[in-house]
This record gives structure tokens, sequence and C-alpha cells, in this order.
């Protein structure tokens, strides 16, 4: 039997078993009709806000498509193909963030009114619509890349070699398009999700004194259709992309010329890397339902129980899988560990500097004693410290995996840390769906019990939403380090005609002046997203304040608050903003590697990742920090609620919002997305520097 076949049954068992999540979700209950209308407003304005995102994209991707197509009549090397498979690619990553976000808004009300019930009822909700945006993810990435591999290579009339090559160099178009699409939803979401977030809290909390999601407060309805614009559809994009490259580079490192790694295992060397992700489906199903059976009020105990479960049988069916392909030739199968392992260590780090529950966030809660700029200054001190061991943790898995398979254990290392993507996904998207259920359970008045519980769930939520980060940050280094490795032995091959090899020598100014200028996009990239946050938030603050003023909303009862106002401001605001922080990451590459040939553009991406990389750990982990941090005061320490304290630490977590949700989670797209487009157009670079 030919074992490739698990990757196509993965990927629609995983579809079918979203599909069940799917309706066992929609027969909960939603509640009264006021949690009904709540859900509803924010349905609405999450689906506005993607719908009029997507006319942004739609003529992106044409014009993309459109040059890659053309392109193909210039440079031989680039194949038409490519151009469908980005679109592919493209729609792909849409669809996947649109099932998420539909799935979210659906079961926030449905939340709530489980959680009347039971905490357990309420997890199991929540995790379930989490899980359909993990299942959609990993299925659609496993179907179109093997759909699109198996189709070229069908239809290619060429050589065996040849064709291998040139197959696996159309899915860089794939994942080309996935990381375009990731790239807008992250950049964009991010600057929807914060401006609201800002504005509530700032005029909300920290001016006018009343509670985190009071109905009263304008911006609140906006605020929470951020949650799931940017952590739903953002999030779930970000890691399509990230499955995919990685998938997608492994096959490439043992396709290229006949690779080391086909040299060295055979053929079944390219098709590896979908069996370990069709695998890794089945173990994260099996995870999934260790949360929905299990029951219990230890909820963040059954979501870690569900990711150390999937990760140890994922290891133990790649393992046989791995035997089986490669006649029991295991070396590859242990660099794919390292990357398992890696995974989970920098998931735990993140958890570990931005929990609560822990030493560094409780030690930012008590600099709130000496006021907000002690809590700002401890706060950087612990994103940067944060930065120590994801780096170690990645270092250790890329040597490890280099020693043990070479440059294809380096990918396939990156193929491990995201075969578990199906349950650590459903995992992250819980985070919204819980903060959603919070948010109704106050507005809708449904009592101290309640809130408490969906407090419980949210408070869960916000150090899963940590680990997810942390996790998707660790991912793109070492999928970005085998997207480097891959550009490295490509250009050798396409420079091997004129005589020449890529020579990445720091005695090379043009390989020190890409790193240079890679090293300082990532800043450049920050600067311009949390600008755009600032100038958003802005316009937020603005209108809250208004509203506040000429409704008389804190007096009387008798106005109601324009939440939709609110919304079409985060969304116009966030469409607007996105366009030049997501351009500077296709443009970049094409312009450096034109001016400063293929050296050069190596040097950009070596410099890029290492700055990009840090950067993302520093701003991710301080802003989580910065908010538990203010959710130790909010748990009545330091004072409580209305506290100096909590005043305090309110201020730095505003200051962590955009850190934390905006710009650490774009940059490691922003690193792929350099990577992948400098594999795209390297033939034509090339053309034009030889």
């Amino acid at each position: 039997m030919d074992i490739s076949i698990i990757v196509p049954i993965g990927g629609i068992v995983a579809l079918l078993f979203a599909t069940y999540l799917f309706f066992t979700v929609r027969k909960q209950s939603s509640g009264n009709e006021k949690m009904r209308e709540l859900s509803g407003a924010i349905r609405e304005g999450a689906m506005a806000f993607l719908k009029s995102e997507y006319k942004v994209l739609v003529v992106f991707v044409a014009v993309v498509a459109g040059l890659l197509f053309v392109a193909s009549f210039i440079e031989e090397t680039m194949h038409w193909g490519l151009s469908l498979a980005f679109v592919i690619g493209a729609i792909f990553s849409a669809v996947a963030g649109n099932i998420g976000m539909r799935m979210a808004t659906m079961a926030n009300a449905r939340t709530a009114e489980g959680t009347k019930k039971s905490l357990s009822k309420g997890l199991t909700i929540a995790f379930s619509s989490g899980a359909v945006m993990g299942m959609c993810v990993v299925g659609l990435g496993v179907l179109g890349v093997f759909g699109l591999y198996t189709l070229f290579n069908s239809v290619l009339l060429v050589g065996y070699a040849e064709k291998t090559m040139m197959t696996t160099n159309i899915l860089f178009g794939f994942g080309f398009g996935a990381s375009s699409i990731a790239l807008f939803a992250r950049v964009g979401g991010g600057i929807y999700t914060k401006s609201a977030d800002v504005g509530a809290d700032l005029v909300g909390k920290v001016e006018a004194g009343i509670p985190e999601d009071d109905p009263r407060n304008p911006a609140v309805i906006a605020d929470q259709v951020g949650d799931n614009v940017g952590d739903v559809a953002g999030m779930g994009a970000d890691l399509f992309e990230s499955y995919v490259d990685s998938i997608i580079a492994t096959m490439a490192l043992a396709a290229v010329a006949g690779g080391v790694a086909a040299a060295t295992y055979g053929d079944n060397a390219i098709i590896l890397p979908l069996v370990i992700a069709g695998m890794g489906i089945f173990a994260s199903i099996i995870g999934t339902m260790v949360v929905l059976l299990g029951g219990g009020k230890n909820v963040y105990g059954a979501l870690r129980n569900s990711l150390f479960i999937s990760t140890a049988l994922t290891a133990v069916f790649a393992g046989i899988a791995t035997w089986f392909i490669l006649d029991g030739e295991m070396n590859p199968f242990y660099a794919m560990v390292a990357g398992l392992i890696a995974g989970i260590v920098i998931g735990l780090s993140t958890e570990y500097f931005t929990s609560e529950k822990r030493k560094p966030a409780q030690g930012i809660a008590e600099a709130s004693r000496t006021g907000p700029a002690t809590v700002i200054i401890q706060g950087m001190t612990t994103g940067m410290l944060s930065t120590v061991i994801p780096v170690i943790a990645v270092v250790i898995a890329m040597i490890v995996a280099y020693e043990f398979a070479n440059f294809y254990g380096v990918a396939i290392s990156a193929v491990g840390m995201l075969s578990i993507l199906g349950v650590s996904l459903a995992t992250d998207c819980y985070g919204p769906v819980a903060d959603n259920a919070q948010g109704i359970a106050e507005m809708a008045g449904m009592g101290s019990e309640v809130r408490e519980r969906t407090e419980q769930l949210d408070a869960v939520g916000n150090t899963t939403a940590a680990m997810g980060k942390g996790f998707a940050i660790g991912s793109a280094a070492i999928t970005s380090l085998a997207l480097i490795f891959t550009y490295m032995i490509a250009a050798d091959i396409l420079l091997l005609p004129a005589g020449k090899t890529l020579e990445l020598s720091l005695g090379n100014p043009y390989v020190v002046s890409g790193v240079f200028i890679g090293a300082m996009l990532p800043f450049v990239f920050t600067a311009l997203t949390m600008g755009a946050v600032g100038r958003a938030a802005y316009a937020m603050v603005e209108e809250v304040r208004y509203q506040f003023k000429k409704f008389d909303l804190l007096k009387s009862d008798k106005n109601k608050p324009d939440y939709a106002r609110c919304v079409k401001i985060s969304t116009n605001r966030a469409l607007k903003e996105m366009m030049l922080p997501s351009l500077l990451a296709v443009v970049s590459p094409v312009i450096v590697g034109l001016i400063l040939g293929p050296e050069g553009l190596g040097g950009l991406l070596v410099g890029s990742i290492a700055s990009g990389f840090l950067l993302a750990v520093y701003l991710a982990n301080a802003g989580g920090a910065w908010d538990n941090a203010k959710k130790y005061v909010e748990s009545g320490n330091l004072g409580g609620k209305g506290s100096e304290a909590h005043k305090a630490t309110v201020i730095g977590d505003t200051v962590g919002d955009p850190c934390k949700d905006t710009s650490g989670p774009s940059l490691n797209i922003l690193i792929k997305l350099m990577s992948i487009v400098s594999l795209v157009f390297l033939p034509l670079i090339i053309a034009f520097s030889v």
C-alpha cells in the first residue's frame, strides 16, 4: 500500500471532524434575546470587516497572479503554475480564516449560555469552536499541497528529476499566496483590534472609571469584534502559511537536483513531510477529544494535557511512518522530534513569562506601586529576558536537526513543530471565544456566578493565547531557517549554468549590506504598525469621548451608544493603515535582490530573521506580561480594581496591546513572507544580475 494515501485521508478526516464540531456547537442554545443581539452585532461587525478586507485582497491577488504569469514567459524556470498555485494558496488561507471567524462569532453567546450549566460545558463549546479552525487549517493545508504536487507531477512532460524540482518550485507559489493573505489579515486585524481595545480602555477604564465591557462604552462591540478579527482570522492565516511553508520547504530540499536528502533516503523523502503532517492530524483529533470528553474544572490542565498527548502521539505515529517510508532510516525522525520538543519548550517559556500566576507578570504588577513608568520599565525588562529560552530552543533544535539530517533535517524539524497545529490552534482560538463570552455575560447581566465562570475561561484563554503567539513566532523562525537553506541551494543550482555559486561570506560587502538592511526592516515594520495603531486609536478615543458627551451615556440610561460608528472607524482605519507595512514585505526582497544581487538578498534574509525573531518574541511577551499584570491586580491584589496600582497596570496593558496583538505576531509573517518572495522571484533576480 502507498502510505502517502494517509495525506488526503487525513485532510478529509480533519474537514469532516470540523464539520461535526460545527453542527455540535450550532445546536447549543445561544441564550436570551439580549445575548443573541450582542452576538449578532459582533458577528455583523466581524464579517463586515472581512468583506471590506477581501475587496482589497482580491485586487492584490489578481495583480500578483498576473505578474507571476507574465514572468513565466520572461524566465523559463518560472512555470505558469506558480500563478495558479498562488491563487489557490490565497483562497485556501482566506477560507480557513473566514470559517474560523464565523465559528468563533457563533460560539461566543453559546459559550456564555453553556457556563450557566457548568464550567465544563462552557469549555467544551469554546474549545470546539477553536478546533473547527484548527482542523480546517490543517485539512486545507495538506489537501492543497498534496493536490498541487500530485497534479503537476502528472501533467509536466519532463524527466523525473526535473519534474520533481519544478513541481516543488511551483508549490512555493501556494506558500506565497498563503503568506500574502496571512500578512494582510494579521496586520489589518491587529490594527483593527488594538485601535478598538486601546480606545475603549483609555476612555472607558482610565478616564471614565467604568468596568471593562460596560455596555455604555461605544467601543465595546468594536473591541469584541477585534478579538475575532485579530486572534482568530489573523492567527489562523498566520499558522496556515507556517504550516504549508514548512512542508513545502522540506519537500523542495529533498527534490532540488535530486537533493542530498533524496540521495540519502530515497525519493520518498519528498513525500515524508506530508505524511508526518497527516499523522499529526490524527494525533490532534485524539488530543481534541481529551478536552471534549474530559470534563472537570481544571480548564488549563485539560488544554495542556491535550497538547502533551497530541505531541506524544505525533512522535509515535511519525516514527512508525518514517521507519516504513525510509526503510528503517530514522535520522529524519530524530530531527523532527527536535522541532517538536522545541515547540513545547517555547510554549512553556511563553507561559512562564506572561502568566499572572508566575513571577515575571507579578513583578510588573508590584512595580505599579510606584506608577506607570516603572510598570513600563519592568515590562520591557521581562520582554527582553524572555527572548533567551526561545532563541536557545531554536538554536539547539536547528543544530540537532542538522547533525541528524543536514538542511533537510532543519526543514523537517519545522514540520515536527507544526505537526500538532490542529490542537495547538484550537487551544489558541479558544481564547477570543472565551473573551467574547465573558464580555457578553457582563453586558447581558447574566449574574455573578456566570461572570465568574466566564472569567475563569477568559483567564486561561489569555495564557493559551500568549502560548499560541510564542508557538507561532518560534515556528516562524525555524520555518524561515528552512526557507533560507532552500534559497541557498536553489540559488546555487540557478547560478550553475553561469559557472557561479552563491557566496554568503562576511567578506562580501553585498552580503553585509543585505544583513544590515534585513536587520533594519523589522524595526521599520514595527514602527509602521505601531504608528498605525496609535493613529487609529486616537480616532477611536475622540469618538468615544464624543459619544459620552453627546448621549450623556455615563449619567443617563435613556440613550444608547452608537456601536456601529466605532466598528466603522476601526474597519476603515485598519484597511487604510495595513497597506504600507504589508507591501514592505513583498517589495523589499525584490528591490534588494535586483540591486545587491542574490548574495545581498541572502544577507537580507539572514538579517531579517535574526532581528525579526528577537523583536517578535520581545514584543509579544512584554505585551502579554503587561496584560496579565493588570489581571493580577484586578483579581484583588495590590488594591484591586480602581486602585492606583490598577490604573498604572491599565496604562501598561494599553502600551502592550499593539505589541502583543499587532506588531509582534505580524513580524513572524514578515520574515516568512520575505523568504518565500525571495524564492519565488529568485530566477528573475539571478537572470538580471548574472
